[in-house]
């Protein structure tokens, strides 16, 4: 199974940047899609983003035009840059094989505050 060490977020403007990391391993990372997920205090955990082992992405509506996953399989590594970032994007970001359940083990994630 997959482990995952999240990294980047912090407290940001509106409107600012964050590029959020992910090293994961216990896979053989260039044949998984892997999906960024995030939950906001009170809300169940979401799909942000997802990228297959191809490097096809896909972006749930509320960030698409703003976030932009990618891979870099030599570092078995997925980012999630996000830009024009809102106070509604606050939340702790999770990466994990695409398609991850509550079933898989998941990361301790990195905290994204947005605030002015």
């Amino acid at each position: 199974q997959v482990q995952v060490v999240e990294s980047g977020g912090g407290l940001v403007q509106p409107g600012g940047s964050l590029r959020l990391s992910c090293a994961a391993s216990g896979i053989i990372f260039s044949r998984y899609g892997m999906g960024w997920y995030r939950q906001a205090p009170g809300k169940q955990r979401e799909w942000v983003a997802a990228i297959s082992s191809g490097s096809s992405t896909n972006y749930a509506d509320s960030v698409k035009g703003r976030f932009t996953i990618s891979r870099d399989n030599a570092k078995n590594t997925v980012y999630l840059q996000m830009d024009r970032l809102k106070p509604e994007d606050t939340a702790v970001y999770y990466c994990n094989v695409r398609y991850a359940t509550d079933q898989n083990p998941w990361g301790q994630g990195t905290q994204v505050t947005v605030s002015s």
